[in-house]
Order: structure tokens, then C-alpha cells, then sequence
């Protein structure tokens, strides 16, 4: 197939790529950094500067919409939230303009979200059906999903993905983490009784490839493992995987202090379960946490 990957020399979009050019894929990846595609996803991609530079000639049978702003490398100012909705939702919605001059439109488009579309919903057990409770990290969400969506009316088949926090190696969430957790001195956020929905890299990217092959996909997917946990007891599994003592809690006040408004992103709960996959007969490779994290961290 002929892909494009907008969001490719990310954490997620990089070892994407690796795997659809080991597929045997045509990948083209969008980036502002031309030069640096190469060096982060390897040989045999292909470069695309910017969308401007898309003719009406230009085919993909798959269009893979990962692009935006790092949501955690800043606080949220009002600066920073416009920056982080401005380069999710404005460059999906130049996207779908791209699509719809398109002489030959992609068959596929898979769009980033997050379950942060469900916002703080402490123990409930969230699905795809769930109402989703308002906040910034859900509008972002919601107004993503609803610019990917505006493709359906050129026949395109549209599937979100809703992100949970993705474990893996030489990035996300967990490379953050490890610094202080390999000296002894992690613990747990807040009270710790926040859920975590994660997901090794892996399964994110074969969900991926699932959909690919799937014509029967569309709308949103929940891209987590089928058991998230407390922060506890993840500061627990991470601690014991590392052998090293958890013993140094943050309180919530002082990451309300040091983060501001983004304090939600890790005090908030989600408890969120990939109901649709299960159903679709979808298989984890990694299940079960401490299993998620020794891969990752064999890599180190």
C-alpha cells in the first residue's frame, strides 16, 4: 500500500513507519524536518515538507493522522492550549482538504484521539458508548475526532483511535518516569487511587495494521489494554520490575503547584476498556502490565 503518516518521527508514528516499511509499505511521511525522517524512522521513507505540497495527482490508499503538539512538555497557558488544539485540529482539517481535492481518495483514514475524550470519570468503567465528562483534555478530543470525521462525506472510512498511555521503549510516558523510579525515589501521584489505562507500542501499531486489513472498522476505538490499573498499583509493578523501592508520594497539592491546569493529565482517572476490539476478536500481545513493562525496559 501507499501511506501517509502525518506525526511520523513520533514516539508512536517512528516505530510505526519501521513496521510498514518492514511490510514491505510505500511510507511517506509528513514532517517539517525533511532531513530528519531518515535519521528517526530509517532508511526507505519518503518526505513530505508540508500539505501545501500535495497535488490533485497524489494517491494513498491509507492516510495515518498522528500530528500534534507534545501536550505535556509545557504548562497550559492560553498560548500553549490554542498551540496544542491548533496543531491537532487545524492541520486534520487542512488534511481533509487535501482529501477532498484528491483525484483518487484513500480508502482509510486513521486519526489520533485519546481517551482523554471520557475526562475525569474516577472508578466508572468507561467504552466507547460512555458519555464523556467536559474538560480541555475532552473538547481537544472531541474536536479532533469531529475534523477527522468531516473525510465520511468523500467515502472515506474513518477510524479513531483513542490513545491511552502508551509503554514502550526510548520514549512516552515511562522514559520520564524511570529517571527517578531507578533511584528509589518514585511513588505514587495524588492518592494514587486514579486509573491508568495503557498500552504497549505493539498493540497500538497492529490495532493499526488490524485496521488496515479490516473494512469493517469505523468510528472510534479504544487503544488500551484490556487492564488498567491505579496508579498505585502501577507505581507498584514499575517499582518491583525496576527492584527498587516506591516509597516518595507526590501530593496532589504539589503537582497542582508545579503543573497548573495540566495536573489533570495525571490526577485524573479513566477507566477505560477497548470494548469494541474485544468484540472484533482483536488479540493483546501484552495484557498484562508488568509483561508491557519488562519489554520496554529490556531495550534500556
Amino acid at each position: 500500500m501507499n501511506i501517509l503518516i502525518t506525526g511520523g518521527t513520533g514516539f508512536i508514528g517512528s516505530a510505526l513507519v519501521k513496521s510498514l516499511i518492514d511490510l514491505g509499505h510505500a511510507v511517506t511521511v509528513l514532517s517539517r524536518s525533511p532531513d530528519k525522517v531518515a535519521l528517526i524512522c530509517g532508511p526507505g521513507v519518503n518526505t513530505l515538507g508540508s500539505l501545501a505540497q500535495l497535488t490533485t495527482e497524489d494517491s494513498f490508499q491509507v492516510i495515518i493522522n498522528l500530528a500534534g503538539a507534545p501536550i505535556v512538555d509545557a504548562r497550559w497557558s492560553e498560548a500553549r492550549k490554542q498551540l496544542i488544539r491548533a496543531s491537532r485540529i487545524d492541520l486534520t482539517e487542512h488534511l481533509v482538504a487535501c482529501i477532498a481535492r484528491m483525484d483518487v481518495k484513500p480508502e482509510l483514514l486513521i486519526s489520533g484521539s485519546a481517551i482523554g475524550y471520557y475526562g475525569d470519570q474516577g472508578d466508572t468503567v468507561l467504552t466507547e458508548q460512555s458519555t464523556p465528562y467536559e474538560d480541555f483534555s475532552q473538547q481537544l478530543c472531541a474536536d479532533w475526532e469531529a475534523a477527522a470525521k468531516q473525510a465520511e462525506p468523500f467515502d472515506v472510512r474513518v477510524c479513531l483511535i483513542r490513545t491511552g498511555l502508551v509503554i514502550g521503549n526510548g520514549g512516552g510516558f515511562l522514559q520520564r518516569m524511570l529517571p527517578t523510579f531507578r533511584l528509589g525515589l518514585g511513588g505514587r501521584l495524588g492518592d494514587g487511587r486514579q486509573w491508568m489505562s495503557w498500552i504497549h507500542r505493539q498493540d497500538w501499531i497492529n490495532i493499526a495494521l488490524t485496521m488496515m486489513a479490516d473494512a469493517t472498522m469505523r468510528g472510534a476505538y479504544n487503544a488500551t489494554a484490556p487492564n488498567p490499573v491505579t496508579n498505585a498499583e502501577f507505581t507498584r509493578i514499575l517499582a518491583q520490575c525496576l527492584k527498587r523501592p516506591a516509597l516518595l508520594p507526590v501530593p496532589a497539592c504539589a503537582l497542582k503547584i508545579m503543573l497548573g491546569e495540566m495536573s489533570q493529565l495525571v490526577l485524573s482517572s479513566q477507566r477505560v476498556v477497548p470494548e469494541r476490539l474485544l468484540t472484533q476478536g482483536f488479540t493483546f500481545q501484552y495484557d498484562d502490565l508488568a509483561a508491557a513493562l519488562n519489554e520496554a525496559l529490556s531495550h534500556q
